[in-house]
C-alpha cells in the first residue's frame, strides 16, 4: 500500500530568508507518496501545529516530513502520536553553516528532505518488544553498607528485594569496623558503624528476603527475567527484573610493596589488620604484645603508583586519621607519624581532618617512605620528598600501610553469558559500562554496580551510589514492561530482527555486541535476548550478509538514503562527502556548529546512525557505487579519558578498516577516500576545518570515477 505522506516546512529562524522553500516544495512535488506540502512562517507555533494535526485527520496521513529545526530540539511540540514522524534539519544542518540564496545551500536542503521521504518509504514506526511473565523483583549482590542501602531504597519503592551475602552475616567490610569516621555535625568525634543501624532497619520490610551464606551459581535470562540459582544450603531459583551488584572490595596484598616490611617485620601491619586489633580491643605489637610507643602510618602505600595501583583508593586518608584517634585512646603519650603524598579528605572529612591537626603529638609531613628496616627490634623508616626538603630517618615500634582498595571479583556472579561469567572491567578491574554518562550501568544490560565494585570511595558515597543503582534498577523494569530500551537511546522501542534463513554463523554479531545481548548455539547461530540489547546497532554494522535490521532502520533503508542524494557530474568540480555521523556526539557537535554560525563546505550529506559502530561496509560499497568522491565517518572519541556511548563501537571501527580496504581495493578506489574522525560534543569547533580540509583532500585526488558510470 503506498505511504500516504505530508511535508512540512518551516520559513522561520532563518529558514525562509536562507532558503525558497516555496521552490523546495516544487522539488518535492512530483514524488507520489507525498500528498501535501504547507509552508508555514514559524512551524512550531500553535498555530503551525494544529495545520499539521488538522491534516493528520482529515487527509489520512500515515507518516510526516518536518523540515525545520534539529530533532533533538522541540521534540514535544512535534509529536503526533502514533504517527511515523522524520524531521529535517534545514536549520542547524543547512542555513545556520551554509551561504544565504546559494544553489549549493538548496542543493543540500533538497537532499536533506529527500533522504528523510525514502527513509519513511522504506521503515515502520516500531513496534515494541513486550516479554511475557515479566518479573519485577531486584536481586542484590552483596550485604554490605552498599547492598542493605539498595535493599532499604527499593524496598522503600514498593519492590520485592532479595538480598544475597555470601558471608554469615549481612555488614561487609563496615560490621568489621571499630568506629567510624563522622558524617555529622561537629564531624570531629568518631561514632558506631550505621551499618549496624541499617541492618536493623532491614526487619522492617516485609518485602526484603535475605539469603546469608549463599553462593550464586547461575544467573541468566535477560531484563524482566533473569533466572538466578543461589546455593545457601540447599538451591533455590530465583526469578528476578533486575539486579545490583554490590559485592564490594578486597584490600591490596601489602606483601607485593617490596622495602615496606610487609611479611618480613611482624610490626609492618595493614589499615585493615589495625581494625582488627582495635575492635578485639587490643591493639599491641604483634611481636610482643606491648602497647607501641611511636607508631607511623604510610599513606598510599601502593597506591597512585604506576606499578601498583595508579590510582587514589579515596578512603584511606580518613581512615588512618581515624585510627590515629585508636592509638591515641589507648595511649595518650604515644607519638605518631603521618607520612602523606597528599591528604584526601573530600567534602566535610575535612572537619575531621582538621581536628586531628590540633594533636601535639601527631607528626604530618608529604614525603615518600623509601625504605623500612629493623634494628634492635625497633623498625627504622627512611622517608625521601618530604616538605622539609630533607630525607628524615625515623625509629618506631609500629608501621600501618594504608593500602588500598580493589574490586571484588565478578566472576562470581557466574553470568551464563558467551562472553563471560563476570562483568566486563576497566583496566583496573573496576566494572565497565560508560563511565562519564551512565554511571551505575554495566555491560550487562539490567545488571548495575553499586559503591567499590564500581569505584573506590567511601562509605557515604556508598550510600549514594546504592541509591542511584536503585533508580537505574527500577527504570530498567518499567522500560522492559514498556518494550522500550532505557539508556542511551532511551525510549527506543526498535530492536533487532534476525532474517534466520540467511545467517552463515559468522558469530561477528555475538563477538561484537559489547552487552552481551546474543548467546549462540554450539553451531555459533545468535540466539538473541532482546532486552539485553541497546539499539546500538553495532551487530547490524558487523552482518556481511544484511541479516540484522531494525524496523525503523535497516540496510535496506539506508542504502536507499544514500541513492537518492543528489550526484553532481564529474566535471562539475563539486564533490559529494558522504559523512555518517554518530547521534550522540558527533551530530549534536555539528548542530553546536550550526547554532555557533561556523561555514563548512555545502558539499557534505549527513547520515545519522545510532552508533559509529553500527556503519555496514555495504553501505560504503552503494556510496562509492552511486559516485560519492568521499566518505567521512565521524564517531565518540575512544580511550580512557572519553568513551563511545554504546562502549567499543568507535573501536570497532578501526578494526573493521581491513575489511574496508578490501572494499576499496575490489572496487580499484584509493583508500584515502574514507577517512575517521573522532571527537568529542565540545569539539564542535573542529568540524569546520575537518570537512573543509577533506574537500580539498578529495578534490586533489579527483573525482570518483564511478560518477561517469
Amino acid at each position: 500500500m503506498e505511504r500516504q505522506i505530508g511535508v512540512y516546512l518551516c520559513d522561520g529562524c532563518g529558514i525562509g530568508t536562507t532558503l525558497n522553500t516555496k521552490q523546495l516544495s516544487e522539488a518535492l512535488a512530483d514524488t507520489p507518496q507525498v500528498k501535501i506540502i504547507a509552508c508555514h512562517p514559524v512551524l512550531c507555533s500553535q498555530e503551525g501545529t494544529d495545520i499539521i494535526r488538522s491534516d493528520l485527520s482529515a487527509r489520512n496521513l500515515d507518516g510526516i516530513v518536518i523540515g525545520a529545526c534539529s530533532p533533538r530540539v522541540k521534540t514535544n511540540i512535534f509529536k503526533f502520536g502514533e504517527i511515523q514522524t522524520e524531521r529535517v534539519n534545514l536549520r542547524e544542518h543547512v542555513v545556520w553553516c551554509s551561504e544565504s540564496d546559494n544553489e549549493d545551500t538548496r542543493m543540500m536542503a533538497e537532499d536533506y528532505l529527500r533522504i528523510s521521504l525514502v527513509k519513511l518509504m522504506n521503515t515502520r514506526l516500531p513496534e515494541p518488544f513486550i516479554l511475557e511473565n515479566i518479573n519485577a523483583d531486584i536481586l542484590v549482590v552483596g550485604g554490605g553498607i552498599t547492598g542493605i542501602t539498595a535493599a532499604l531504597e527499593g524496598a522503600k519503592a514498593g519492590y520485592n528485594i532479595i538480598l544475597v551475602e555470601k558471608e554469615a552475616r549481612l555488614g561487609g567490610w563496615m560490621s568489621r569496623l571499630y568506629k567510624q569516621v563522622p558524617v555529622s555535625e561537629p564531624y570531629t568525634e568518631l561514632i558506631q558503624p550505621l551499618v549496624y543501624d541499617k541492618i536493623k532497619e532491614l526487619q522492617q520490610y516485609p518485602n526484603i528476603k535475605i539469603l546469608v551464606s549463599a553462593i550464586i551459581k547461575e544467573i541468566k535470562g535477560q531484563p524482566g527475567d533473569f533466572k538466578v540459582t543461589v546455593a545457601d544450603g540447599k538451591e533455590k531459583n530465583i526469578h528476578a527484573g533486575s539486579i545490583i551488584t554490590a559485592m564490594g572490595w578486597k584490600p591490596y596484598d601489602a606483601a607485593t610493596l617490596t622495602g615496606l616490611g610487609y611479611g618480613k617485620y611482624r610490626d609492618v601491619i595493614t589499615g585493615v589488620e589495625l581494625e582488627e586489633m582495635a575492635q578485639n580491643g587490643a591493639i599491641r605489637l604483634p611481636s610482643c604484645g606491648k602497647i607501641p610507643q611511636k607508631v607511623l602510618f604510610v599513606q598510599c602505600a601502593g597506591s597512585r603508583d604506576p606499578d601498583h595501583l595508579p590510582y587514589c583508593s579515596s578512603y584511606c586518608c580518613a581512615a588512618s586519621l581515624k585510627q590515629v584517634r585508636y592509638i591515641r585512646e589507648i595511649n595518650p603519650q604515644s607519638f605518631i607519624y603521618l607520612i602523606y603524598k597528599d591528604i584526601r579528605t573530600p567534602g566535610l572529612e575535612e572537619a575531621f581532618y582538621s581536628e586531628i591537626q590540633k594533636d601535639e603529638l601527631l607528626f604530618l609531613t608529604k614525603g615518600e617512605v623509601q625504605n623500612i628496616e629493623e634494628s634492635n627490634g625497633r623498625l627504622l623508616v627512611k622517608s625521601v620528598n618530604t616538605l622539609l626538603g630533607e630525607e628524615i630517618l625515623m625509629e618506631v615500634d609500629m608501621v600501618v600501610l594504608a593500602t588500598g582498595m580493589t574490586p571484588a571479583d565478578t566472576s562470581e556472579l557466574n553470568l551464563a553469558y558467551r562472553l563471560g561469567k563476570g562483568l566486563p572491567t576497566l583496566k583496573y578491574e573496576f566494572s565497565d559500562s560508560h563511565f562519564i554518562c551512565f554511571p551505575y550501568e554495566t555491560r550487562r544490560t539490567g545488571i548495575f554496580a553499586a559503591g567499590t565494585i564500581r569505584a573506590p570511595m567511601n562509605s557515604v558515597a556508598c550510600e549514594e551510589d546504592a541509591s542511584g543503582a536503585v533508580m537505574k534498577a527500577i527504570r530498567c523494569i518499567e522500560s522492559v514492561r514498556q518494550g522500550i530500551a532505557s539508556e542511551p537511546r532511551a525510549g527506543d522501542k526498535s530492536f533487532p530482527e534476525l532474517y534466520m534463513d540467511r545467517c552463515t554463523d559468522c558469530k561477528r554479531c555475538t563477538e561484537e555486541c559489547p552487552f552481551g545481548s546474543y548467546d549462540e548455539t554450539p553451531k555459533g547461530t545468535p540466539l538473541p535476548n532482546t532486552n539485553r540489547c541497546r539499539r546500538c546497532g553495532i551487530c547490524l554494522g558487523s552482518c556481511p550478509e544484511r541479516v540484522i535490521n531494525f524496523q525503523d532502520c535497516s540496510i535496506n533503508s539506508v542504502s536507499q538514503m544514500i541513492k537518492v542524494i543528489s550526484m553532481p557530474g564529474e566535471f562539475e568540480d563539486k564533490p559529494r562527502i558522504l559523512a555518517f555521523v554518530c547521534e550522540n556526539d558527533a551530530y549534536p557537535a555539528f548542530d553546536l556548529t550550526g547554532i555557533n554560525r561556523l561555514k563548512y563546505s555545502p558539499f557534505i550529506r549527513i547520515i545519522p546512525v545510532r552508533c559509529i559502530g553500527s556503519v555496514n561496509k555495504v553501505w560504503i560499497s552503494d556510496a562509492l557505487s552511486a559516485g560519492f568522491d568521499g566518505i567521512l565517518q565521524i564517531g565518540c572519541k575512544p580511550g580512557d579519558n572519553y568513551q563511545c556511548h554504546f562502549i567499543h563501537g568507535s573501536e570497532l571501527t578501526r578494526t573493521r578498516s581491513d575489511n574496508i580496504r578490501e572494499t576499496f581495493e575490489t572496487m580499484m578506489l584509493e583508500p584515502e577516500r574514507i577517512k575517521t574522525v573522532f571527537l568529542e560534543i565540545t569539539e564542535y569547533h573542529k568540524l569546520p576545518q575537518v570537512i573543509n580540509d577533506y574537500v580539498e583532500e578529495i578534490k586533489l585526488i579527483g573525482p570518483n570515477p564511478f560518477k561517469s558510470m
